[in-house]
């Protein structure tokens, strides 16, 4: 992360042992598609049971989570609310319940062709300006809720009643259909049995990943985001 020519923040956790390791975690930066996991969340805690096969919201969801389809993203909020500003206020109190306070869903996207022994602190912010933004910290404790949730535990199922186990289920295994390379994936080169499942994000300043990385020691958790003026 220091070698990186710009900002970067990592967070690393084993939802399995408890250990991991950061890095600037708690850094702001600016969101791009990440928070569009988050979008997912708050539409399954609304949606009366996880959406059937054929229906417009599973279309959208897989659209959204699997191609990082900006238009799908756009009419989920609205689905949720009526418009986008609105809908990204559902969100946001979606992620405020859980206690994510580092990330900011700011209206719709354009459109175009966990464990406190883990030391989570700020130490360089990226100057971006305002609009949505989030933290690795932040993507890594929203995949453990969602994680803990499909198994009926954790924050997520303690503050949001509509989203059920059979919810975190279906996202998870949303997520294993993203294919996004060479991102977090590279964990799988020359590791059999390893599987990632994670959500990514980009902008011409930046780059991010996060996901939960499966493999036959157990699962851990791993947010990164990366910044740069000068592009990414």
């Amino acid at each position: 992360a220091r070698e990186y020519a710009g900002a970067a923040g990592v967070y690393v956790q084993s939802l399995t042992g408890g250990g991991g390791a950061a890095w600037n975690a708690k850094a702001q930066f600016p969101a791009a598609s990440t928070l569009k996991l988050a979008i997912a969340v708050t539409v399954l805690a609304e949606h009366s049971g996880v959406p059937p096969p054929g229906s417009s919201v599973h279309g959208l969801l897989q659209s959204m989570i699997a191609r990082s389809d900006n238009a799908s993203a756009n009419a989920l909020e609205v689905w949720l609310a009526g418009s986008t500003s609105a809908g990204s206020r559902r969100v946001n109190s979606l992620m405020r319940s859980i206690g994510l306070v580092d990330s900011e869903m700011y209206g719709g996207y354009e459109l175009r062709t966990l464990s406190g022994r883990i030391p989570v602190r700020v130490e360089q912010q990226p100057a971006f300006g305002y609009g949505k933004r989030t933290s690795a910290f932040d993507m890594a404790s929203l995949l453990r809720a969602i994680w803990l949730a499909s198994g009926t535990q954790g924050p997520l199922r303690e503050a949001q009643s509509g989203f059920t186990a059979a919810d975190g289920r279906y996202l998870v295994w949303l997520l294993a259909h993203v294919s996004d390379d060479p991102k977090l994936d590279r964990a799988r080169e020359g590791n059999p049995g390893v599987v990632v499942l994670h959500k990514a994000g980009w902008l011409d300043t930046a780059r991010h990943d996060a996901g939960l990385v499966f493999w036959r020691g157990g699962v851990f958790v791993a947010g990164v985001m990366t910044w740069s003026s000068r592009g990414a």
